[in-house]
């Protein structure tokens, strides 16, 4: 099983190795410096002794170099790290006048600054400083170089000081870094584990907005939760909807099923336990059309906050009724279909569909042989309205909202669930649309009319 992810350690972790990265090079640069504050410093104290041991320097009466070294000006270069000292003094043309003649020498020029060099002297690295300079017989100068060289002990342990609290520091403040993000993370989370325990405390069915603050950057993790449990609320009411009407409505349709079934078990002849099966058999076909109805309703539900494409209610609406004309002649009913041209809408064509299917079959099945029913598209300001017209008995105006409520039925005659207004109405609301009951012209028959917003027409290029 994997380990668990951690804000907390990723972040040290990623704090501490980029610490270690800059602290590393910073280390380098550190080093780098303490080597030349080293050197100079060092350099500065053999050019002060080279410069004092050439002060001494003088001509005998052979007109050679002569010259008497200050012992004080080597005992400058003692450190505590115990370093030697080694000097040469040189004239021309190279002869050694004193010191150590296989000492290294620095290219010095006359007259000039001293010059420095790392070397090695009897198996021991030296830093040397050589200086050149000519002393004066009145008519003529003598040149001459001195040379001084001192081990490198106290430079590397100098060096190695400054490298060492440079490193100490640098882990303090590494230490110190791990604790202060450990602690402002920790702090900073406190309001995602506060985020978690009010959506773990929450009860099972409370699927509210969850309104707990939080930081920006959670917000929109927050937003999603959210509407994570808009939708499945709205699944779950639609699922509560269907269990509850589906429980209501077939307890009916079942209890006939069995009824019959056990007519027919009692049956005395043929033709009685052929009677009770055909009543079953309608009880059945009754259930299938309940059900059928309230799994529309379902998908309404779940069809809620979706954005529907744009549809020609006109292409839509003619295409639909030719499909019911043959029904509809069956029936005895003159079915037939008017428009103004086409209309644009925002529409699902599936569940619109079944929408304009209720209101004709309804029409069909409530008017009646000899009745005319008109499916009908037209444009009424800025909406779009689709209607379907009958010349039958109608339902009266005090029953009108009523038969909009589900398992309530309008009509005064003929059969029906009270479901196929209900579903309509909620298809077209889930449109922005609304369904409205009208009587027909002269108060006969009835009028199903759906107003959609209508979609403006696009720009003509020309």
């Amino acid at each position: 099983m994997s380990r668990p992810f951690s804000i907390r350690r990723r972040l040290l972790v990623w704090l501490l190795a980029g610490t270690l990265v800059f602290g590393t090079l910073a280390l380098i640069d550190t080093w780098r410096e303490a080597v030349r504050m080293a050197n100079a410093l060092a350099d500065r104290v053999l050019a002060g002794s080279a410069l004092v041991i050439a002060e001494r320097a003088s001509l005998d009466e052979n007109g050679l170099i002569a010259i008497e070294i200050p012992y004080g000006a080597l005992e400058m270069l003692s450190s505590a790290a115990e370093d030697r000292v080694f000097y040469r003094v040189d004239g021309p043309p190279g002869r050694l006048v004193t010191g150590y003649a296989d000492l290294p020498m620095a290219q010095a020029q006359p007259g000039g600054d001293p010059v420095f060099a790392d070397d090695a002297f009897r198996g021991e690295p030296v830093r040397v400083a050589s200086l050149a300079r000519a002393a004066s017989t009145g008519i003529d100068e003598v040149p001459f170089v001195v040379t001084v060289a001192e081990t490198t002990n106290a430079r590397r342990e100098l060096t190695r000081t400054i490298l060492m609290r440079s490193a100490l520091r640098l882990s303090l403040m590494m230490l110190g870094a791990a604790l202060v993000v450990g602690v402002a993370v920790t702090v900073s989370l406190r309001p995602l584990r506060k985020l978690g325990e009010v959506i773990a405390t929450r009860s099972p069915d409370d699927l509210a907005a969850v309104e707990t603050p939080v930081p920006s950057e959670v917000r929109g993790l927050v937003g999603t939760i959210n509407l994570f449990m808009s939708r499945l609320k709205s699944a779950l009411d639609g699922l509560r909807n269907f269990t509850g009407n589906a429980g209501h409505q077939l307890r009916t349709p079942l209890a006939v099923v069995r009824t019959q079934l056990a007519l027919a078990a009692r049956a005395g002849t043929l033709a009685e336990a052929q009677e009770a099966a055909q009543k079953g058999d309608a009880a059945v076909a009754h259930a299938e059309r309940i059900l059928a109805q309230l799994l529309l309703l379902a998908k309404v539900d779940a069809a809620a906050g979706r954005a529907p494409d744009p549809l020609d209610l006109t292409a839509f609406a003619r295409a639909l009724t030719a499909d019911n004309i043959p029904s509809a002649a069956d029936a005895g009913v003159d079915l037939g279909f008017e428009d103004q041209g086409p209309l644009q809408v925002r529409a699902e064509p599936l569940l619109l569909a079944e929408a304009l299917q209720n209101l004709i079959n309804n029409a069909i099945l409530h008017t009646g042989r000899g009745t005319v029913v008109t499916v009908r598209v037209r444009a009424a300001g800025d909406a779009a309205i689709l209607e379907v017209e009958d010349d039958g008995p109608g339902i009266p105006e005090p029953a009108r909202d009523a038969a909009l409520g589900r398992f309530a039925r309008g009509r005064t005659h003929g059969p029906g669930m009270g479901l196929g207004l209900p579903v309509v109405d909620e298809i077209a609301r889930l449109f922005a649309g609304r369904l409205r009951l009208e009587a027909g012209p002269g108060d006969r028959g009835l009028i199903a009319r759906l107003s959609f917003p209508m979609m403006a027409k696009p720009a003509d290029p020309g």
